[in-house]
């Protein structure tokens, strides 16, 4: 049996013979059901497959992309994603955090300021020069207020 696509690159071979020899190959076959050859022409100007280069990357937290994991005894990372002046936590449209780590840094600084660990209202000023995750004035998304 002969499918659609043979039938059509038969019927090209003639075609191909007017236009130019030096694109197509010709390539014999032979059907297990009938011993009749057959000449299938292949094109060898075929496209090539290729990554799509109008994907956007996927976006990633900083603490997924370096592998983080939140935890209450490293007050140095948690007073990262704290306000200098309130001491409040910063939201997720400004760090830029996936909703699983934001959820797990709140809960974290919790147990750290409960533990004494690290203060309600204000920053250690030790922790003030660490250099910046992000940029509090230009947040990563647009808030809603």
């Amino acid at each position: 049996m002969i499918s659609a696509l043979a039938l059509h690159r038969v019927a090209t071979t003639f075609v191909a013979n007017k236009i130019s020899k030096s694109y197509f190959r010709t390539i014999s076959k032979s059907s297990s059901d009938n011993s009749v050859g057959i000449n299938v022409v292949v094109e060898d100007d075929m496209p090539i497959k290729i990554e799509n280069p109008y994907v956007k990357e996927k976006r990633e937290c900083i603490l997924c992309r370096l592998g983080i994991e939140p935890d209450y005894k490293n007050v140095r990372l948690l007073s990262q994603f704290q306000s200098r002046y309130t001491g409040r936590i910063y939201g997720r449209h400004i760090t830029g955090l996936c909703k699983h780590k934001q959820m797990r840094l709140e809960q974290e600084i919790a147990k750290a300021q409960s533990a004494g660990l690290m203060g309600y209202w204000t920053k250690e000023q030790e922790y003030v020069k660490d250099p910046k995750l992000f940029d509090p004035n230009h947040p990563f998304r647009p808030h809603k207020y």
